[in-house]
């Protein structure tokens, strides 16, 4: 129950990543409203996550979710690079999130 936990709140982080976009510098209310309300949940999440999981694992996985899904999106929604380099890089995040829920005794 913890990994779906922890899912949900790489999920939230990625949602609070993508809306800092949309707020215009804190700017624009309702953008703003949004991405602290992401932040706060995916935080809670988080620590929800981590009664169960190593703090190491737990964190580190949840900004791997946080940085691939938001890089995939920064793809899609705004047009960013795609270039090799960056695609590797993306799965690299990827591995290592696979590598610690593999080595994670949880």
């Amino acid at each position: 129950m913890a990994w779906l936990i922890l899912f949900v709140a790489g999920l939230f982080e990625i949602g609070w990543a993508i809306g800092l976009k949309y707020t215009d510098g804190f700017s624009r209310l309702m953008p703003s409203v949004l991405t602290g309300g992401a932040m706060v949940v995916s935080v809670v999440l988080l620590s929800i996550a981590l009664k169960t999981l190593p703090v190491g694992t737990g964190y580190a996985v949840w900004t791997g979710i946080g940085a691939v899904g938001t890089a995939i999106l920064g793809i899609i929604l705004f047009s960013e690079s795609t270039d090799l380099m960056r695609l590797a890089s993306i799965g690299l995040i990827v591995a290592g999130i696979i590598g610690l829920k593999l080595s994670s005794a949880v």
